[in-house]
């Protein structure tokens, strides 16, 4: 079974690659590795905001985590033409958490990508990464997170 195939098992499909915001590009690839920019919490609905500690709980982080990794996908995706079973491995995960001084819980909120990433893609999606804390994010988002991948 071919990604895409399993994340439709998961009820999930892969838009299409956000555009930039900003004056830079969505992802570099050089070689077998992909950089993908950092891809912030959003989904059909729109921008998905708030404050970890605040005003959003761990669950609903989580799960704005999870849309980030959607979009990384998708960037990948895009970044190999338009195959996603090109992908070989997720590298490494950076993920910012717009949270409270005092919230301590980035590591579980980042777990929404982690844990989608390893359901969709199995040993491929197991990778190193990094959940820090952010004062604020792009827009007010909840969740933004970058990526490194290797491809074919």
């Amino acid at each position: 079974m071919g990604y895409e195939d399993k994340l439709a098992s998961l009820g999930v499909t892969l838009p299409n690659a956000p555009a930039p915001a900003a004056n830079y590009v969505p992802f570099v690839k050089i070689g077998n590795t992909v950089y993908v920019s950092g891809q912030i919490s959003n989904d059909e609905n729109g921008l998905i905001t708030g404050k970890l500690g605040d005003d959003m709980e761990v669950d609903a982080g989580a799960a704005a985590a999870k849309r980030c990794a959607i979009n990384l996908l998708a960037q990948v995706k895009a970044a190999c033409g338009g195959d996603l079973d090109q992908l070989l491995r997720v590298i490494k995960l950076t993920g910012f958490v717009n949270s409270t001084a005092d919230f301590t819980a980035q590591p579980q909120v980042i777990n929404g990508a982690s844990d989608f990433l390893v359901e969709a893609l199995g040993d491929a999606g197991r990778h190193s990464r990094s959940a820090v804390s952010a004062a604020a994010l792009p827009l007010g988002v909840a969740v933004e997170i970058e990526g490194i991948f290797e491809v074919k």
